[in-house]
């Protein structure tokens, strides 16, 4: 009966996860199309019904070898429950780092900050090839993206500051085909580029509220939000802020449970509610701290493709009319060989977009093209 019992409740569970439940549950992936994501669900869905179909039509012949032998059964649940707890054990003596940097060579290089998490390692120039071609990543003593050591950022000049993630930063991108450098090239003005890669909303606000003070004549600040990349914000695996914009430190967790999640990447309701409302506060205040320097906000929504219900009714709920955004449309086609990050052609529409946009807002940005 009890093996009947779950094989009725993975069929019964197979057939409640509609695409609808999916969706709500399962956030989009900026690695993964969405066209694929669907499919993996589907597959997933069927093992599950076949399965639980089996357990309830063999049940009885299931059964048969349990009630032969009890007490071999019972040692099967010890040994199954042992092995949990010495999986448990070993993984919490291995360094495990965030989601978010799990490899701790990969460049550019990041290092352990106590506030933020992490931050891109100061001082250094790394090398990475992507897509056959060698790319450079140059970073100045302040930790931002550079052509070359030789030309840090100069805070004391009009700069426009762009935050961001990798994206932003400009992954698998010479200095000069990423979004910083072209919307700089194209207004004549200074830029700073303070993206890091892996980092959720939350951590770009942190990292722009510690480095902007160091900037005497912010023009703008640019930074971005992606549906792809909302599930970043509901992780409490490294620093966040709380949905009262609370500065949390990591939450400690099971390491079995973290590994599952990793690969299920399920939310609950009410984790996707208080993300959303986190990410709205947090935008909101990204742009209050842009105007109380003086400087002009703009959250830039690159979307390649068309989106579908599920991402365009999320984004609506976080980018309220209050946060001044700009959506870019973007052919799907546009991105990196075997990477999901905008190639050179979207990062020159993503720059050519955002120049005109500040052109227009901003008559300081405006005089000083003309």
């Amino acid at each position: 009966m009890t093996i009947a019992a779950i094989g009725a409740a993975l069929l019964i569970a197979a057939i409640a996860a509609n695409q609808t439940w999916l969706d709500r549950h399962f956030l989009p992936s900026f690695f993964v199309p969405r066209p694929w994501y669907v499919l993996i669900e589907r597959a997933v869905r069927t093992i599950v019904a076949i399965a639980g179909a089996l357990l309830a039509i063999g049940s009885r012949r299931l059964a048969r070898p349990i009630e032969q032998a009890p007490a071999t059964a019972f040692l099967v649940v010890v040994a199954v429950a042992l092995a949990g707890a010495a999986g448990e054990w070993t993984l919490r003596r291995i360094h495990l780092r965030p989601t978010e940097w799990l490899l701790p060579q990969e460049e550019p290089q990041r290092q352990i900050d106590p506030y933020l998490g992490w931050v891109l390692a100061p001082a250094r120039v790394g090398r990475s090839v992507v897509g056959g071609r060698t790319i450079e990543y140059a970073i100045d003593s302040l930790g931002y993206r550079v052509r070359s050591l030789d030309e840090p950022v100069d805070t004391s000049r009009p700069t426009i500051v762009f935050a961001g993630e990798s994206v932003m930063f400009g992954e698998g991108l010479t200095w000069d085909e990423s979004v910083p450098a072209q919307t700089g090239a194209t207004l004549g003005i200074g830029t700073a580029n303070l993206a890091v890669h892996g980092y959720s909303t939350d951590q770009i606000y942190l990292r722009l509220a510690r480095e902007l003070p160091r900037f005497r004549q912010p023009l703008a600040v640019v930074s971005i939000f992606m549906t792809e990349l909302f599930g970043r914000n509901l992780d409490d695996d490294r620093p966040h802020l709380a949905p009262q914009l609370i500065w949390q430190p990591a939450a400690p967790a099971s390491r079995l449970a973290a590994l599952a999640g990793l690969l299920v990447p399920y939310r609950r309701d009410s984790t996707v509610e208080a993300g959303v409302g986190m990410t709205a506060r947090v935008l909101d205040a990204m742009m209050q701290l842009a105007r109380a320097r003086g400087a002009t906000p703009l959250v830039i929504v690159p979307q390649f493709g068309q989106d579908d219900d599920a991402q365009r009714a999320l984004r609506r709920r976080i980018l309220t009319q209050d946060i001044p955004h700009m959506v870019i449309p973007l052919d799907p086609d546009w991105r990196l060989a075997w990477d999901r990050h905008p190639n050179a052609r979207a990062a020159r529409v993503i720059a050519d977009a955002v120049a005109a946009r500040l052109r227009r807002t901003d008559a300081r940005i405006g005089n000083a093209v003309q």
